[in-house]
């Protein structure tokens, strides 16, 4: 048995780096084809690596909580069948992937389970996953899911340049014989790059049940949405078996019950107005990798939220109104912005606020975020924290909606909705171009805002979103 080391590889969009969130794995464990070995968070979503081949876990050679760069070698592994490579697909090419590239793009909910970098991240193994032993062709074993039964060099050569595909090379590798010493289960390998067997594990897909249509025999994106589709019509939730009863009664209290109540009072009290508008992100998603590389935010942790979060301050006090109560009697407009952030616990949906939050520098509203954030994930939200907000903002992007009609939180006058970030075609500077894209959305209360407030409000948050240097004036 061998030992290979598995390199970072890209996740989408040519990204360079990630920051390594959570090892599933530890030193000494047997792991399978498969089988999550670590959660990754690049600029744009969080993004868990399958493992492409069978064996023991060596090492783990870099820590929780470090960033580093495409092509580092993150896990040493003792492999199953003699040595392993790691190498490029057979094919010669990227796969070739549409723009519209997040959840929610396309097959209804199924493809809310596929992140932004289950779309573009055709390349994620082959663009930086290169041969262990050195740069040299000589024939080995690839590891199952990322490549063909021949060997294949990284389409990578040393200084970033692609290499172009050798394709009489390629035929001939492709045609040998397997070595002797690769077990049986490598006949037959299930090719598909860990952005694809991630979509397959999130809609519940057995990646053996899906009939491949790719070029050399690999399954696509598409491939695992229509077996999705052809299985059920439901997403993104399990399908229990029915009790013995043919009824479930249960009780509305505490948690449920409040926000029954709160929805409803506000669905039927403060008449509710929506706007929209679609958004080029692309210079936040720039921003927000900057500030992660930034030793100042060293620790902290740093998402679109954040500069969504200071965009509704700077946006408030250009337009007061949207930050104030309504009494019957007078309409309270509130010179301080106590901001909500709507948080679904396991106790229901929750919407604790950073109190003054307007007199925070980005990196204190970074930490609060985070706090909120963290407290509310375990539960420990207190009352207090969730009394007297004056505007609250809801991300609903982190599930993968693109847009939606949020119901204002009682006592508020407006409520933002901040959608998925994926990249779509953008015309800039009349030609098309594959831009990170979002839609803002907002719900008001229209006997305090009237319309044109309303769009000159959503109409700066989206100016701040593509240009977030506005944050400096």
């Amino acid at each position: 048995m061998a030992v290979s080391e598995f390199p970072l590889p890209d996740v989408g969009e040519g990204l360079t780096e990630a920051e390594i969130v959570s090892w599933k794995v530890a030193p000494g464990d047997e792991i399978t084809v498969n089988q999550v070995l670590v959660e990754i968070e690049t600029a744009k979503s969080l993004v868990e690596l399958p493992s492409p081949f069978a064996g023991t876990v060596q090492k783990l050679l870099v820590e929780e909580g470090a960033t580093v760069e495409v092509g580092t070698p993150i896990i040493s592994v003792q492999s199953v069948g003699g040595s392993v490579e790691l190498t490029a697909p057979g094919s010669g090419e990227d796969e070739s992937h549409g723009l519209m590239s997040d959840v929610g793009s396309e097959a209804g909910a199924a493809s809310s389970a596929a992140s932004s970098a289950a779309d573009d991240a055709a390349a994620a193994v082959a663009d930086t996953a290169s041969t262990i032993a050195n740069e040299d062709d000589k024939p080995g074993a690839v590891l199952v899911g990322y490549g063909t039964g021949g060997h294949v060099s990284s389409r990578r050569r040393k200084g970033g340049q692609p290499a172009k595909a050798d394709a009489t090379a390629t035929a001939t590798s492709a045609s040998k014989p397997r070595p002797a010493s690769v077990p049986a289960s490598f006949a037959s390998p299930i090719i598909a790059k860990p952005p694809i067997r991630k979509l397959a594990k999130d809609l519940g897909v057995e990646l053996a049940e899906v009939a491949a249509t790719g070029l050399a025999g690999e399954t696509t994106r598409e491939d695992v949405i229509r077996h999705a589709s052809q299985a059920s019509v439901f997403r993104n939730i399990e399908t229990p078996a029915w009790g013995d009863e043919r009824e479930e009664r249960i009780p509305v209290k505490g948690v449920r019950k409040a926000i029954a109540k709160a929805m409803v009072h506000s669905a039927f009290t403060a008449p509710h107005v929506s706007v929209f508008t679609d958004v080029d992100a692309t210079r936040t998603m720039e921003f927000v990798k900057r500030l992660k590389n930034s030793p100042d935010f060293a620790g902290v942790r740093v998402s679109p939220l954040l500069i969504m979060a200071k965009a509704v301050n700077w946006a408030v006090r250009r337009n007061p109104t949207v930050n104030s109560s309504w009494t019957d009697k007078e309409i309270i407009v509130h010179h301080y912005v106590n901001l909500g952030i709507a948080a679904a616990t396991p106790r229901g949906l929750i919407v604790p606020n950073i109190k003054d939050a307007q007199d925070l520098s980005l990196f204190d509203l970074a930490k609060a975020l985070e706090q909120l954030t963290l407290t509310a994930r375990d539960g420990k939200t207190q009352p207090a924290e969730m009394s007297n907000g004056t505007i609250t903002i809801t991300n609903i992007g982190s599930y993968g909606m693109d847009t939606g009609t949020p119901i204002i939180n009682p006592g508020e006058a407006a409520i933002v909705a901040l959608g998925s970030i994926k990249q779509k075609p953008w015309v800039v500077d009349g030609e098309v171009r594959a831009r990170y894209v979002t839609t803002v959305s907002a719900s008001f209360d229209h006997r305090i805002v009237d319309g044109d407030v309303a769009s000159r409000f959503v109409a700066d948050l989206a100016s701040v979103l593509e240009e977030p240097a506005l944050l400096l004036d």
